[in-house]
């Protein structure tokens, strides 16, 4: 049986420039996807998922995002005050303990492998999450807990995936595929937004690993890659031989909230799941026809 996972990473460290000007104070995971912001959905994910430490990796001005975590003793009397017991639970539901979260600055913003690499003093002692807060999934069970189910028989590195049209290798890490019975790939290597002719696959990751510390070794380089930055994937391949490596197509719809349209789909899918908004929202698109 495969070691538990217990740790998981979120790297939120980006500037988030597709979002200007929102982004000059706001960061991008606290754009609110409804009424909760990306990281309060990612975080709750791995919660279900079992997680019991929570890594957030942010940049050097992220302060709002740890104040989001904190505490709001003021406002929770004001809310009692006036007997809004929903909203009382609202702000607190789904939230880690205090002393289950951690926060870790990455103060250049050298690549999805180098923020991994920051929270090394808290993931490397063994098999651990990542977490990307841009990819909202809206998936019964969550994604990571999907992914959970499928590592404790497999063990090794396990990413989430979907297939993506060929014209669209060059945005994301690709699977090089031995082995796929349409739910689960094994791969033997994978290549960092390969342009399209070159791909091995149509199959990509998108932001939900579980990675065993073997990863370390290979991000302790500080190795350049694509676009002159750390790439996680250029890690996690060089451990391709030494650790069994798959991909999983989870069952749920992914949404890539790092750009405006995701987002505002992101936004329509996510009221029309809740019964106190969703009949209000169809009413009003039928108006955009």
């Amino acid at each position: 049986m495969a070691e538990p996972v217990r740790t998981a990473v979120f790297p939120v460290a980006g500037l988030g420039t597709r979002f200007l000007p929102a982004t000059k104070v706001l960061p991008k995971e606290m754009l609110p996807v409804v009424d909760k912001p990306l990281i309060h959905y990612a975080v709750a994910e791995a919660l279900e998922a079992g997680i019991e430490e929570i890594v957030l990796v942010i940049g050097p001005a992220k302060s709002l995002t740890e104040d989001y975590f904190k505490g709001a003793p003021a406002l929770e009397r004001a809310l009692a005050e006036r007997g809004k017991k929903a909203e009382i639970v609202a702000v607190s539901e789904d939230l880690p303990a205090p002393q289950k979260l951690s926060f870790v600055r990455q103060e250049e913003p050298l690549g999805l492998g180098h923020a991994v690499w920051c929270a090394r003093q808290y993931a490397a002692g063994g098999p651990f999450a990542v977490v990307l807060p841009d990819d909202l999934i809206l998936a019964r069970p969550g994604c990571l807990r999907q992914m959970m189910e499928v590592y404790a028989a497999l063990g090794g590195n396990l990413v989430a995936t979907e297939d993506v049209p060929r014209e669209h290798t060059n945005r994301y890490g690709i699977l090089d595929v031995v082995e796929d019975d349409g739910r689960l790939a094994r791969a033997r290597g994978l290549v960092e937004k390969p342009d399209p002719a070159q791909a091995p696959s149509t199959l990509s990751i998108i932001g939900r690993y579980i990675l065993q510390p073997d990863v370390f070794e290979h991000l302790d380089k500080q190795e350049r890659g694509a676009g002159g930055e750390i790439q996680l994937t250029d890690a996690m391949a060089a451990t391709i031989g030494d650790v069994p490596f798959h991909g999983l197509r989870f069952a749920g719809r992914r949404f890539d909230c790092g750009g405006k349209l995701g987002f505002i789909e992101a936004n329509l899918a996510f009221a029309l799941e809740r019964q106190d908004l969703a009949p209000g929202v169809r009413d009003f698109l039928k108006g955009y026809g």
